[in-house]
């Protein structure tokens, strides 16, 4: 994903083709993402860009180096409708109600950010209390994504997180008490986990009654201590089992799976993960943010300084792009359908020249291979994956791999 491949002329292996340099008639929707990287404790499973603070993490600057950060960037978005925001991590919730109210107020004074914009943060519970997300609310938050993970000590403790199952509890109903679109973050085939005690968290979060729900399969991240040294984790049957379990529960509670690991009341879907899937644009400011945009010269694809101390030393130079570069029409195809597919109900037909500038027909080789190996569905409407086709879904987008 990182390799640079000439942009003006490229040959895909997938379609044995030159394709042109992508263009595209317009730009699609636009989100912002920003990353707060501090977070209490490193969880041995993470992978993300998330780091322990040695002493007081430095609010007001890293706020400042966002601002300067979006300034810098205003001319490549500007007069563009933002549809959404994201405050990821490492844990947003440490950020003070002030801190948090200055940012968005910041956001908002240069940024054209739509009046029914779902704005979501991230928490983790033990970083926060009722005055806290009474505090976010009022500063203009209205989704909360809460980082459960499990509803059991045993478990939690296995995941190396700091707060215990009645924490999890105390945070999930004082998110509901404060907004009315929560999400919880789940994990399943986690350190010793049996299906019952998988299926006991899916049913304790469905009583809460949060809107949205994430369940992610456990998985050993290269450059991660679970990596390095694994716990016992149960077999690839089991995980199997525990994942149709995890499908069946939350279909049986009225939740409609939409995509790889997220499950939404009727309405509710995550706009700003929409965009993602949907190959939307994306402005990441922060600590090792990813971004893709769309100027008319072809798709770029921006990284931000990734360690904290050096973003904020970047803010001196406004200099807060570590690597930029130019998607290929090459590795468009591969791009688009590892977003698209992750959807089960997959992407209109249309979408794929409308985000790439490419035409769908010089993808009819591995278009047509796909189909014959029963992974995916392709009408003059839409294109989707298959039951067979989401369960091996890098075999499905291994097809237009250029």
């Amino acid at each position: 994903m990182k390799r640079v491949i000439p942009v003006a002329v490229a040959r895909s292996a997938a379609t044995g083709a030159s394709l042109p340099a992508s263009q595209l008639s317009s730009p699609p929707p636009l989100s912002l993402y920003v990353h707060f990287p501090w977070c209490v404790r490193k969880c041995p499973y993470c992978d993300f860009n998330s780091h322990e603070p040695r002493g007081a993490i430095p609010e007001a600057d890293y706020i400042g180096a966002l601002i300067g950060d979006l300034e810098a960037a205003l001319p490549r978005v500007w007069g563009r409708r933002v549809l959404s925001v994201f405050i990821g991590g490492g844990t947003p919730s440490l950020i003070s109600v002030a801190g948090l109210d200055t940012l968005l107020t910041a956001l908002r004074m240069r940024l054209q950010i739509a009046a029914d914009a779902e704005i979501t943060l991230e928490a983790n519970p033990g970083t926060v209390e009722a005055e806290k997300f009474a505090g976010f609310r009022a500063a203009g938050v209205n989704r909360i994504s809460l980082g459960v993970q499990s509803f059991s000590d045993r478990h939690l403790t296995a995941l190396g997180r700091i707060h215990s199952a009645d924490e999890a509890r105390r945070a999930a109903e004082l998110a509901l008490r404060h907004f009315d679109n929560v999400n919880f973050d789940l994990m399943y085939a986690l350190p010793e986990q049996a299906l019952d005690q998988a299926r006991r968290d899916i049913e304790t979060a469905i009583a809460f009654g949060p809107t949205h729900l994430s369940a992610y399969h456990l998985t050993l991240e290269p450059n991660t201590p679970f990596h390095h040294a694994p716990p016992p984790l149960p077999d690839d049957d089991l995980a199997a089992d525990m994942q149709e379990m995890v499908e069946a529960t939350l279909a049986s509670a009225g939740f409609e799976h939409y995509e790889t690991s997220a499950f939404a009341r009727p309405g509710r879907r995550c706009q700003h993960n929409l965009n993602y899937w949907n190959f939307g644009d994306y402005l990441g400011i922060g600590a090792g943010a990813h971004g893709k945009l769309s100027p008319h010269t072809g798709i770029v694809r921006e990284m931000r300084h990734k360690h904290p101390q050096a973003y904020l030393q970047a803010a001196a130079g406004s200099d807060f792009v570590q690597e930029r570069r130019v998607v290929s029409a090459a590795e468009l195809p591969f791009e688009f359908m590892m977003n698209g597919l992750r959807l089960i109900d997959g992407v209109p037909t249309a979408l794929y020249a409308e985000r790439t500038g490419l035409q769908l027909s010089a993808l009819q080789a591995p278009l047509l291979a796909a189909q014959r190996e029963g992974l995916l569905e392709v009408t003059t409407e839409r294109i989707a994956p298959t039951p067979q086709g989401q369960r091996f879904l890098n075999r499905l987008l291994g097809m237009f791999l250029a």
